[in-house]
């Protein structure tokens, strides 16, 4: 924040206010005290602003909670990552104070709740140290015993005014989240706010404007990864979904299950993992491309199910949001550890398309894509997503919805002679007919997971076996052929290039922006398409003298992690080496930089 202020002289005692451009505010405190609604009020303002915004967030996995915080930052430039480091450390608790400290910028600012906060001496004379009796302030604002259920809100009145927002704004985000309970809850929540907004700014000593956006030509949206998946899935023409809860996929399933029915759709939450995948299904082979989801516990459980749907050819969209493992693992946090089994889970020969989207734009429109691969190539269509990006909220510019609706309605259109499996199709790609449609020649399709001849009977003939191998095969062999190039971030030649999938996009963005800046030869390139994957990639690998792979998994036993693993496997290059992680936290840019230094400094044998 200090690397981008610009100070405004203070007149008749009145706090300094300073100019910024961004800010990275850390709130720390227990899933209890509502931070996550304080993070989102911030974030959802931005967006309203017009402002760039990324956040990140870590809960706990138990049920009775527990240490939790909410990172996010604003810009009124384009924001790539939620930040290394913190401006603004809003701490509620001792714990929450001495865990997150370390991580303010060297000249940053602590507000602590003095009622739970005894701040450290030495800590005293490197950040700056701002006490408010944040618990106590509270009890005044709405009386009672309801501070604990009002403490934020509170807080989110003294952060507005401390970053001088836009009042009128976030009292309607407020008066919106509470809309639909009795009207006292807003009323109180309001009050709160309006006490910490009011509460003396001469205690907060400094005060800060961000500088003025540019001024964008769309409206812009604010929403989390999860939320634009399912806005993604209705805007394809989804109307179809089933599942089972689990974290962090339940939140995508609960908002399918509460917008399908608007949209003239039906959700089935079903009693466990296999029924969920076994009816979506069911739907699809009805004519409807169908979506399932979970994460990596549940992803295993319809393993065998998905390659029904890869024998049977049936178009499925298949949503993993990828948390830590294996087994139960940690519930609640980030790891891209699920993908060798969206590659490769299940048994025999069970091709599939993997799709990796980058930000929470790209839910939106990968959820689009999938679909429409999934209908093109009568292929379940795996969407490998994570807890960070699940969770995270980002704006971006209003999808124009007239341009991407779609209506998947089933055609039934009466047709002379129909073959599901029609081995003389064009790169192996048919389609079904859904049932009910009249098909002239009397001859109608089977669906079946046994291997089976061109109308779906089942078959142990070897010939056929090995033309229908193909056949499946084939079929993404041509998908390949039509992916575009990953564009470049950076020069198309270098020392460095950084490869990366999902949710690290924005932090390896950055931490290439960075290194040139400081004369290093970085580029970038990241994959959305991981099977297959597109053509050509060898080219631009050929451009760089070191290849490095950062994921959130484990280096292995080689040494590399999965998408490191499936690149070497593809194309037998040594330089494709692997920077691995996994603490359940997010890459932080200079910890990319770092590792990229210490590999780098190891001598060659």
């Amino acid at each position: 924040m200090s690397d981008s202020t610009v100070a405004a002289t203070a007149s008749g005692g009145s706090p300094k206010i300073s100019k910024v451009s961004e800010a990275v505010i850390r709130i720390a405190g227990n899933s209890q005290d509502g931070i996550q609604a304080i993070g989102g009020f911030l974030a959802r303002l931005a967006g309203r602003s017009e402002q760039d915004v990324m956040t990140f967030m870590t809960i706990p996995s138990t049920i009775s909670g527990g240490p939790s915080i909410f990172q996010v930052r604003i810009g009124s430039g384009e924001v790539l990552s939620s930040g290394d480091e913190a401006d603004v450390l809003l701490a509620f608790y001792q714990h929450s104070y001495e865990n997150h400290i370390a991580f303010l910028k060297d000249s940053g600012v602590v507000l602590y709740d003095t009622s739970h906060v005894t701040p450290n001496p030495e800590w005293q004379k490197k950040y700056r140290h701002i006490g408010v009796p944040i618990s106590e302030l509270t009890i005044e604002a709405i009386g009672g015993t309801a501070k604990d259920k009002g403490k934020n809100i509170f807080a989110l009145g003294l952060i507005a005014r401390m970053f001088d927002l836009d009042v009128t704004k976030l009292e309607r985000l407020v008066a919106e989240r509470f809309r639909g309970k009795v009207a006292t809850v807003a009323e109180m929540a309001l009050t709160a706010f309006r006490g910490g907004y009011g509460h003396s700014t001469a205690t907060l000593g400094e005060l800060y404007q961000f500088t003025a956006p540019q001024k964008r030509d769309k409206e812009q949206v604010v929403m989390n990864g999860n939320e634009a998946l399912a806005y993604g899935l209705l805007a394809a023409g989804v109307r179809f979904g089933s599942g089972y809860p689990i974290t962090p996929w339940s939140d995508l399933m609960e908002m399918l299950r509460s917008e399908l029915p608007k949209y003239g759709g039906t959700f089935v939450q079903a009693e466990d993992e296999l029924a969920a995948v076994s009816i979506a299904m069911g739907a699809s082979y009805a004519g409807h491309v169908a979506v399932t989801g979970s994460s990596g516990p549940g992803i295993s459980l319809k393993g065998e199910a998905i390659g029904w749907a890869v024998m049977a050819e049936m178009p499925l969209v298949i949503v993993d949001v990828q948390r830590g493992g294996p087994s139960t693992g940690m519930p609640t946090n980030i790891e891209q550890s699920d993908l060798n089994i969206a590659c490769y889970g299940g048994h025999g020969d069970c091709p599939r398309v993997v799709l990796a989207p980058a930000s929470v734009e790209d839910c939106f429109y990968t959820a689009i894509e999938a679909v429409n691969l999934a209908r093109r190539y009568s292929v379940p269509v795996i969407i490998l997503t994570d807890q960070a990006i699940s969770t995270r909220i980002e704006a971006f510019d209003m999808p124009d919805l007239k341009t991407v609706m779609q209506d998947l309605t089933p055609d039934l259109t009466p047709r002379a002679d129909h073959k599901a499996y029609d081995l003389k199709a064009v790169d192996g790609v048919t389609r079904h007919a859904p049932p009910g449609t009249r098909i002239a020649s009397g001859i109608y399709p089977v669906v079946t997971g046994l291997e089976h001849d061109e109308v779906g009977h089942p078959t142990s003939s070897p010939k056929l076996h090995m033309s229908m191998t193909a056949k499946r095969r084939r079929k993404l062999q041509a998908l390949a052929r039509t992916l575009p190039k990953p564009e470049l971030f950076g020069a198309p030649e270098g020392d460095v290039l950084l490869v990366g999938w999902g949710s690290t996009k924005g932090s390896l963005y950055e931490a290439v922006e960075n290194a040139r800046a400081a004369g290093d030869s970085y580029s970038c390139l990241h994959l959305r398409n991981i099977s297959p994957l597109p053509e050509g990639l060898e080219k631009i690998f050929d451009g760089f003298n070191h290849i490095f792979v950062v994921e959130v998994n484990d280096e292995g036993l080689y040494g590399y992690g999965q998408l490191a693993g499936l690149l070497r496997s593809r194309y037998c290059d040594p330089r494709i080496k692997g920077i691995n992680k996994t603490d359940g936290l997010t890459w932080r840019v200079r910890d990319v930089l770092s590792s990229v230094k210490e590999r780098l400094s190891v001598p060659k044998h």
